[in-house]
């Protein structure tokens, strides 16, 4: 038996309230602490305790259902896995050869260069210059190394340049050498 809690007119004179501490920011301050500290109300929720008998909700079966690879211990969710219908990596075509790029043979048909267009051209290197590799990559160009280097045509050319590069597509040619400047063709 818990005893009866005191009322509020047999408090002695000096146990009672002052006027500070009867406002409710006060008395809240007061109450907050480490040992007060406590989840949000509802943010919290009580373990699921399944196989717990029928009134439970999730009694008999657990929540498994009945037979079948779920209701089997240490069945799990299967990526990949669509119910038993077809799944989609079986669905789908396979694309034979190496990387499957269209099913293209890998290496032999594919070229790899960096692209460099005019407009870059124009935008970091003067009037005259010699435009080599090197100052490609002293410019933040071509940078890749072992990778040749094209210049395309995107954007305009308005200064006569020397370009050194592995290729040139026909338009950068023309509008280079419209410009005043040169191209030179390097070996790969």
């Amino acid at each position: 038996m818990t005893p009866a809690p005191r009322s509020s007119a047999a408090k002695p004179k000096d146990e009672e309230a002052s006027p500070s501490e009867a406002t409710p920011k006060a008395s809240a301050a007061a109450r907050i602490g480490l040992h007060s500290l406590r989840p949000a109300p509802g943010s919290r929720r009580p373990r699921k305790r399944v196989g717990r008998g029928a009134g439970s909700g999730t009694g008999k079966t657990s929540g498994r259902g009945h037979k079948g690879y779920g209701s089997r211990s240490g069945a799990k969710d299967r990526a990949r896995f669509e119910g038993g219908q077809m799944p989609i990596h079986m669905r789908m075509r396979k694309l034979r050869g190496p990387n499957k790029k269209q099913s293209m043979p890998f290496e032999p048909f594919r070229t790899h260069t960096q692209p460099v267009n005019l407009a870059d051209l124009e935008a970091r290197f003067d009037a005259g210059a010699e435009v080599t590799l090197e100052a490609l990559r002293a410019k933040g160009l071509g940078t890749r190394k072992g990778v040749p280097v094209k210049i395309l045509a995107s954007g305009e050319l308005n200064k006569g340049l020397t370009v050194h590069a592995h290729a040139f597509s026909k338009t950068a040619r023309e509008r280079i050498e419209a410009a005043g400047g040169s191209c030179v063709q390097l070996d790969q």
